[in-house]
Formats: structure tokens, C-alpha cells, sequence
């Protein structure tokens, strides 16, 4: 049996982390399994994985387990209680982790409190990863209170141990725990995990966590701030390092690579092919890869309603950064939609630089970015460093109005825009002349961005594709403009009802059926594969070709960037390269899988 050592030390940190004053005790750090008896040995199950004991990397007493995950889909080990477990008293879910491989592994943990929990119902998922040879202790938040009810992505992890987060819907009973499970997602060459110590463990204390910079009280770190008077001492630090590190040689005054091949001068940033490659080229005609930072900018407003016990210092009138205090409203997630805020950043930049600290903080920033070896100030950057004469950016645009919109079935931003609405091109041209005067003719200006990770794809059939066509589908003629141009599309193609029955296998009795909202049944046939993604295409095609032809109109010189895809499906994809100047792509990965992009090769 393993020794208790490790349960003692999570004793003490129980006590040293009770909730305040007169709270109850937390209750002690209780093993699940150490993987040394036969009755824990039966709480495993293999899914598409190979499980054994193993004394390699054992943290504590004589085995760990190993698991060699398969190449599937869901490779996974999962254990299993003879009766649910009663987690409700515990903060997480925590266990040692080894990687005996020689490449990083990025790993995932999902908690079930029902049998009937599919992965999107009674369960809560998180995840992780690992280096090559390193063993360190993760834990998966459980606690009764939800960490987005605070306002938060994950509660704190205990000291020593890496959050694995926990994300989910619905309502969850901690108090009833059926499995959880270790897994990976369509895994290479066969990776494995050595687990040792799967305990729950007692909950961290929230009270008075931020403190009065903004920073988290129960950890420190190298250049955590201690006292206002060191912001000084930092300034003129950073002005010396600075000076002592211009921006890269070998780059233009643009950013671009001055010692390659050269192009012929132009007015503001083009892109060119070279050796099946495609570059943006600066003004003076050197090719140029844009390494930018988003968000430069002097705000980051922090939700303070419904949450003020988790700071420890808010400062208050007569304190001159009280006046960082504010309101913010139309919140995504997280506890309220709206409330009282305060603007960390703000405040310490005014400790930094002083009452009169913007002017300053954004020539700061502007000598940074090259400095650090950036050449561009990205996307949601303060506009006022537009036409800033030093370093290119990237201009903000959105399209905003009252046209009708197109749902998708995965709506997470907000419904897609339906450009065949008269009423877009209206907004389309409403919403640029707000931004082109700002920097056209600046030579600086790369481009535009309009729009972000609209919902291009949905639910459903292949990963949504075509979820833009059953949301146009599923309206009436009488009120959506892309249903009618669906209905275009389609009487365009068939000579007669009967055909499109024939085709899809429908039963509609006229061309009228089609005004009604209407759902085809899965699986798509072949023929309503093709029809259902051609209006997918249709639509993208619509949708930038308006903004494209009102870009060009107020500017011609400058770029079209596109949309910034998170979401997206071939059309969409294949439209935008047809219009925009740039096909962007925002990729929340911790590396890109080359197979993954080979279309972008075509």
C-alpha cells in the first residue's frame, strides 16, 4: 500500500486554505485510486487503450499505471465506482502525471455524474498537456460553485498543481459521480501516460485572490509586482533594454525582410506569389511575414460586481485610481450581463507613467513590438495607434445594422449576417465609412479585418457544414431573404417539384411547400449534399462580395483581410479566396498539424 504522506501534506493545505473566519474545516484529501489492490484495479476500464501496472515514475508506495493509447477516435481509460462517489465537498479531482515519450502530449479528463452522460450532458470535460519526460500533478476542478458563475474560466488550483479547467452545461451533481476518465482525441503514434495518486482534493479559498495590481495572492513568481514604487524603477529598466535592442537588422523600416528579394514600390501593402508562396510586400517592396500582438491596448476592464470578496484591495475615493472604476455592459459569459468593473491595466499604468499616462504607455508599446521582434500591432488594438508613423497595423471594421440574419445551429458570437437582405449593403456601407477615413491613405496600414469568427459553420452532418442551409431551410420565405434565395437557387436547378422530390426524396407537394421552414432528414443524400452546399457557397460568395465591392469603392488601395475564420466549412473558405485579398484564420491550437491545412496548398 502506498504511504500517507502525500494525504498529510494535503491536510495541511486544507487548514492553511479554509474559507475565513468561522468557516468549517475542509475535509481531508481523500485517494480514489493508487492503482496497489485488486478492488481498485476493478474500478478500470480500457476503451481503445492498453492499461498496466507499472513502478516507472510511481510517486508514491510501489505502482502507477501506465495507459498506451490507441490509434481511435476516443482512446481512454475511465474508472469506474461499484457506487457513485459523494464529491461535493472537494475542490477537485487531482493526479500525477508522467510522460515517458519523448514529444509533448496534450491530454483530457471527463467527470460523469449520470450513465447516461454522452459527453455535451452530466459531465464536465477539461484538459491539459504535458512535456516530453516531465511528471507534475494536475487537478480537475469540482468545487459546488461553477467557475464561470464567478466569472471565471477555472478556479485555482491548488500550490504544485496545474488546472485542467472544467467546462460543461447544464446542471452537474458532484454528489453523484458514475466515471471519469482520462482520454485523447485521435492520438499519434500511439502515446502513453503514466497516472499515479488519483485523489479529490480539498477546495481552495477564493476569498481576497486578486490583489491591489491585479495579480493572483497564492502564488508568486519571478517580476511579480510587490510595491507601486518598483513600476518606476521598471520604467526606466525597460526604456535602457530598449535602446540596447532595436528592431531585428536585417528588416526594413516597415518590418519587412530588407535583405530579400526586392519588388517594385508601391503606395501601401500588396501581396504577391513567389515560388508557390504567397507574401504581403511592404510599400518599398520587401517581402514581409507579419508577426503581430492583438489587443495593444490601455484598458482591461475586470467584472467586480457579485465577486468584490475575491479582491483584496479595491482602491476607493479619495485614491485618484478609484476613478479606473466603471460599468460594463453586454458581457458574453460569465455571472451578469452587466456591472461594476475596474480597469487593473489602466491603474497600473497610470502608477507607471503617471496621471497623464496614454500618450506615453503607446509610444511604449510602439518601441516594444520591434524591439521584441514584432511588426505588427494586430487586431483590437487601441485606434489610436492608427496613422501611428512607426510600426504597420491591422484596421478594425464591423458590420452592424438591422438586416436579417441566418442561424447556423452553433451561434456562439451571434447569428451570420444574411447578405442577400437588401438591408446588408445598406449596413455594409454604414459601418465602413465609420472606419476608412481613419487610415485610408496610410501607408502603415496593412489592411482591413471585417468582422470575427462569424458562424460559418453549425450542427449537425459533417461538423456542420451545411448548417447555414438549414437554418435558411428551417425559416419562411415571407421573412428570411436567404430562404427565398434558397428557393431560387433550387427552382434554378429542377425543372419541376417532382424532380426536386426525386432528388432529395422529399414529398413536397408544390413549389410552394418550400416557403414553409422545412428540415431534411439525415443523413443528407447526395443530392442535397450538393444543393445544400452550393447555397452554403452562395451566401459566402454574397456576403464578401458586398463588403469587398464597398471596400474597394471608399479604398481601393488598401487590403481586404477577410473575416478571421474559427469556424468555418470549404465554401465559406473557397468564397473567401475567390473575393477578399487575405484569407485569415484565427487557430486555437497549441501547433498546426500540417495535414490539417494541406487544402490551403490547392
Amino acid at each position: 500500500m502506498k504511504t500517507t504522506g502525500m494525504v498529510g501534506v494535503l491536510e495541511l493545505l486544507a487548514g492553511v486554505l479554509a474559507t475565513g473566519a468561522g468557516a468549517s474545516a475542509p475535509p481531508a484529501a481523500r485517494i480514489i485510486n493508487s492503482f496497489e489492490t485488486p478492488t481498485e484495479l476493478r474500478q478500470l476500464r480500457a476503451g481503445d487503450a492498453q492499461i498496466a501496472p507499472t513502478d516507472k515514475f510511481a510517486t508514491e508506495g510501489a505502482h502507477a499505471l501506465r495507459v498506451t493509447f490507441g490509434a481511435a477516435e476516443w482512446p481512454n481509460v475511465t474508472f469506474t465506482p461499484e457506487t457513485p462517489w459523494d464529491w461535493r465537498q472537494y475542490g477537485g479531482l487531482a493526479f500525477d502525471v508522467s510522460n515517458p515519450g519523448g514529444a509533448a502530449i496534450s491530454f483530457s479528463v471527463r467527470v460523469d455524474d449520470d450513465p447516461s452522460a454522452n459527453g455535451q450532458v452530466h459531465c464536465r470535460t477539461g484538459g491539459g498537456a504535458i512535456g516530453a519526460g516531465k511528471t507534475a500533478t494536475f487537478v480537475f476542478p469540482l468545487g459546488r460553485q461553477d467557475a464561470m458563475a464567478l466569472g471565471m474560466r477555472a478556479l485555482p488550483a491548488l500550490p504544485g498543481m496545474q488546472s485542467l479547467g472544467a467546462e460543461g452545461g447544464g446542471a452537474f451533481d458532484a454528489g453523484h459521480i458514475t466515471a471519469f476518465q482520462i482520454f485523447m482525441h485521435n492520438p499519434q503514434n500511439r502515446p502513453a501516460l503514466i497516472v499515479d495518486n488519483v485523489r479529490v482534493v480539498p477546495p481552495v479559498a477564493l476569498h481576497g485572490i486578486v490583489d491591489a495590481f491585479g495579480q493572483y495572492t497564492g502564488a508568486d513568481w519571478p517580476g511579480k509586482l510587490k510595491d507601486a514604487g518598483a513600476l518606476a524603477k521598471r520604467r526606466a529598466a525597460e526604456a535602457a533594454d530598449l535602446s540596447a535592442h532595436p528592431a531585428p537588422a536585417d528588416r526594413d523600416e516597415m518590418g519587412g525582410w530588407a535583405n530579400g528579394p526586392k519588388l517594385p514600390p508601391a503606395k501601401t501593402f500588396r501581396t504577391t506569389r513567389r515560388d508557390g508562396k504567397w507574401w504581403l510586400v511592404t510599400p518599398q517592396g520587401h517581402l514581409f511575414l507579419s508577426l503581430g500582438v492583438d489587443c495593444v491596448t490601455l484598458s482591461e476592464r475586470t467584472l467586480t460586481a457579485g465577486r468584490a470578496d475575491l479582491f483584496a484591495n479595491l482602491p476607493a475615493a479619495p485614491d485618484p485610481l478609484a476613478r479606473h472604476a466603471g460599468y460594463t455592459k453586454d458581457i458574453h459569459a460569465g455571472p451578469v450581463k452587466e456591472g461594476a468593473d475596474f480597469d487593473f491595466y489602466a491603474a497600473n499604468l497610470e502608477r507607471k507613467f503617471g496621471p497623464d499616462y496614454e500618450t506615453p504607455a503607446l509610444q511604449s508599446a510602439l518601441a516594444r513590438l520591434p524591439s521584441w521582434g514584432f511588426n505588427t500591432v494586430g487586431n483590437w488594438s487601441d485606434e489610436r495607434l492608427y496613422r501611428n508613423g512607426r510600426v504597420p497595423y491591422t484596421a478594425t471594421a464591423w458590420v452592424n445594422g438591422d438586416h436579417a440574419h441566418v442561424r447556423s445551429g452553433s451561434d456562439y458570437w451571434g447569428e451570420m449576417h444574411d447578405p442577400f437582405d437588401p438591408r446588408f449593403a445598406t449596413d455594409v456601407a454604414a459601418s465602413l465609412a465609420a472606419t476608412v477615413p481613419k487610415v485610408k491613405g496610410d501607408p502603415l496600414c496593412i489592411g482591413y479585418f471585417v468582422d470575427n469568427e462569424l458562424s460559418w459553420a453549425g450542427q449537425g452532418e459533417d461538423g456542420g457544414r451545411y448548417g447555414l442551409a438549414y437554418g435558411a431551410l428551417n425559416e419562411t420565405a415571407a421573412h428570411s431573404p436567404a430562404k427565398r434565395a434558397f428557393v431560387a437557387q433550387i427552382k434554378a436547378k429542377y425543372a419541376d417539384i417532382a424532380s426536386l422530390n426525386a432528388a432529395w426524396g422529399a414529398k413536397f407537394a408544390d413549389w410552394n411547400a418550400l416557403d414553409a421552414p422545412y428540415k431534411p432528414a439525415d443523413p443528407l443524400n447526395a443530392a442535397q449534399r450538393a444543393d445544400l452546399g452550393a447555397f452554403v457557397k452562395a451566401l459566402a460568395l454574397k456576403y464578401f462580395g458586398v463588403i469587398r465591392d464597398e471596400l474597394k469603392r471608399l479604398d481601393p488601395d488598401h487590403l481586404y483581410l477577410g473575416c478571421r475564420f474559427a469556424w468555418r466549412t470549404p465554401e465559406a473558405v473557397a468564397a473567401a479566396a475567390e473575393i477578399c485579398d487575405v484569407v485569415s484564420f484565427n487557430i486555437y491550437e497549441p501547433r498546426v498539424d500540417p495535414k490539417a491545412w494541406a487544402f490551403l496548398d490547392t
